[in-house]
Parts: structure tokens; C-alpha cells; sequence
């Protein structure tokens, strides 16, 4: 087994091979690994070919090397920085109370909550027709 390659070296390489669970990449003439789909990019990958074509030259990170299997696992995602989370906007004052009521008019509230509500209208009616 080789010994100048290392778990959590980073290295450059190239797609050997591609299949729909991940691509081989040969890291020497005689070395050769698998990035799984999962280790591609960040974010779902649902079709490997869109990322990664044979003969790509691309920077890898060995994870693991289980030499008894002669087996490297490698990720490229490893080599990469994450995308920033985008932080949510928050919306205007206003808007949020338009929305809040909109929904408390939506019957989003509880029976307790519009009880009195409508024990009051039920009043107003009787007192309007009374009249």
C-alpha cells in the first residue's frame, strides 16, 4: 500500500470514472478513490454528470484509506467553503401586523380567544334591532 497518501491530505486529481453513486478519481498512476455523491458539492446532488465529467482535473480530500480494501474515500465538498446561510429578511412592522390579522381573521384562533369577540357582536345585533 501506498504510503505517501494520508487521511485529511488534500491533493489534486482526476475523474477516472463516473457513476450515478459517485465519481472514481486517480490520485497517482497506481492510486485511485471514490467521491461519493455526497461529498461532491454542497447541497443535493441529484445528477453526478452535471458536476463532474471524466478527465476533470479536481482537488480532493482524502477522508478515510482502509488499506486492507486497498479503498481511499475522498470529497471534494471537504475542499470547498460552505455557501453562507442567507439570513431572512425581516419584513416591516406593518406588514407582519397586516399578515397577523389577516390570519386572525382566517379563524387561526382559538374558540376561547373569539368567545367574547362574538358574545359582543351577538349584543350589538340584539340592541340594533331592538331599537
Amino acid at each position: 500500500m501506498s504510503e505517501k497518501f494520508t487521511e485529511g491530505q488534500v491533493l489534486e486529481g482526476k475523474v477516472t470514472g463516473v457513476q450515478s453513486y459517485g465519481a472514481f478519481v486517480a490520485l497517482d498512476d497506481q492510486i485511485q478513490g471514490l467521491v461519493h455523491i455526497s461529498e461532491v458539492t454542497h447541497g443535493f446532488v441529484k445528477d453526478i454528470n452535471e458536476f463532474l465529467s471524466v478527465g476533470d482535473e479536481v482537488k480532493v480530500k482524502i477522508l478515510s484509506i482502509d488499506e486492507e480494501k486497498n479503498k481511499y474515500s475522498l470529497s471534494i465538498r471537504a475542499t470547498e467553503e460552505a455557501p453562507k446561510q442567507q439570513a431572512k429578511t425581516k419584513q416591516p412592522q406593518a406588514k407582519q401586523q397586516q399578515q397577523q390579522s389577516q390570519q386572525e381573521e382566517a379563524g387561526f384562533n382559538t374558540l376561547k380567544d373569539k368567545l367574547s369577540e362574538w358574545i359582543e357582536q351577538s349584543e350589538d345585533r340584539k340592541s340594533l334591532h331592538k331599537k
